[in-house]
């Protein structure tokens, strides 16, 4: 008899392992995917949708500590959908709001499934993201220097390098996460390890540079050195605090000399001179970027229901993220994703210092949330599947990290106080048996 339930267990056993290995593999490819967005809807929502579904039917919870995430990303997605009603004859404003559903709806799936099994988890979705990124990579710098024939030109627009992406400053601002995730793997790992990862992480780097996008760079730079001080606090050994100084100082002149390289060649250094400018021609004049954010703020203000989705152009988009939740989701929205974006900064910043097992990641993973933050005041981020992927593994690791907080403090409980609940579960227990009068 006992055979048999042992057999039945292990069996069982090696159902649960061989449905987690498919989970892995889906949630490595929804991480791999989010690289390639040449159309909407993408080969990403395609992936995500099969992965969200075998995750559902096969076991995913919702912790209650994941509420203000879920309720605010319902209502900037009801915003959405009631400024929709002005232009729902439009096939592209309806294709965009379903799109907004889906990432939604993917954020609060990357939390969710995080709150489970948290670092292997982390682990496989982060390692599928560096891939992507790796591969866009190495075909954007192909792409730009023509190393691949006619095929290079899928890869570039406007001399500048675009990867995978529509977009040249979509690219470099994806980048963005993998490399502070590789840049951590240089600042703690063995000589090896800090050889290999750092020919991956100089491979982004130009990639980055030859996507010529000025706050991508500028992202990089602030979020790493943010990384690094934030590795420095929590390190205790000064021998390991002493060997993150000197990482610092040769990756300075390694990056230096990476940058010399590129600009030797002739377009590089043009385009690089040209777009040094802090104020570009786009940029200025009653319909430039920053004239447009005053159109946009007037129009915030007098339509309460915004003027729809892919409504604003004057002559484009605003160009702000905070701006453009007002005028593509009324009130309503642009409300929901001021507060979403308070109220994850906050709920983030709690747990910097925390000691857990994946606090390094936790730290790539907050500073890339505060650059995006940054750089949504210039740029729409509300369709970039990287935004909604690190908003989603943040908000999952500040619930694990407060689950294992909760059971620390459990595991702390005294004795006598552990005695105590038994005692008070036992007499409720023997109340229950009672009869009753």
């Amino acid at each position: 008899m006992s055979a048999a339930v042992e057999t039945l267990a292990h069996a069982a056993g090696g159902r649960r392992l061989s449905v987690e290995r498919l989970r892995g593999l889906l949630l490595w490819l929804m991480g791999f995917a989010g690289a390639f967005v040449f159309i909407e809807p993408s080969p990403y929502e395609l992936i995500g949708l099969a992965t969200i579904f075998l995750f559902a039917v096969t076991g995913l919870s919702l912790r209650p500590s994941l509420a203000p995430l879920v309720i605010l990303l319902l209502l900037l997605t009801t915003g959405y959908v009631l400024s929709l009603v002005q232009v729902i004859d439009q096939t592209p404003a309806v294709i965009w709001v379903a799109v907004s559903a889906f990432l939604a709806l993917s954020a609060i799936f990357f939390a969710a499934t995080l709150t489970t099994n948290t670092e292997t988890r982390l682990a496989i979705l982060l390692r599928g993201y560096i891939a992507a990124a790796v591969v866009t990579s190495v075909l954007a710098i192909a792409g730009y220097f023509q190393l691949m024939g006619k095929w290079s030109e899928l890869f570039v627009i406007y001399d500048r390098a675009r990867g995978t992406f529509k977009d040249p400053n979509v690219l470099g601002a994806f980048l963005v996460l993998p490399a502070l995730l590789v840049f951590q793997r240089v600042l703690g790992g063995r000589l090896r390890t800090v050889i290999g990862s750092g020919r991956i992480l100089l491979v982004m780097l130009a990639a980055m540079m030859l996507s010529f996008s000025r706050a991508a760079l500028a992202q990089f730079a602030l979020t790493a050195m943010l990384v690094m001080t934030l590795t420095f606090i929590t390190s205790r050994s000064p021998s390991e605090r002493l060997r993150l100084v000197l990482i610092a100082v040769f990756g300075t002149l390694t990056i230096a000399l990476l940058v010399a390289a590129l600009l030797s060649v002739g377009k590089v250094a043009d385009l690089f001179s040209a777009r040094a400018s802090v104020e570009l021609d786009y940029d200025a004049g009653h319909f430039g970027r920053f004239g447009r954010y005053l159109i946009a703020a007037q129009i915030a203000l007098d339509q309460p229901f915004g003027v729809g989705p892919l409504q604003f152009t004057h002559p484009e988009a605003p160009h702000n993220v905070y701006l453009n939740s007002f005028v593509s989701g009324g009130w309503l929205g642009g409300f929901a994703y001021f507060t979403l974006t308070a109220v994850t900064l906050v709920m983030a910043t709690r747990f910097v210092f925390v000691g857990s097992p994946w606090r390094a990641t936790y730290h790539a993973v907050y500073a890339a949330y505060l650059g995006v933050v940054a750089e949504s005041f210039i740029i729409d981020s509300d369709h970039w599947r990287h935004y909604f992927l690190i908003l989603g593994v943040l908000w999952g690791l500040i619930a694990a990290t407060h689950r294992a907080l909760a059971a620390q403090r459990d595991a702390a409980v005294s004795p006598q106080r552990v005695i105590q609940k038994l005692g008070e579960a036992g007499a409720a227990q023997g109340h229950a048996l009672l009869p009753k009068t």
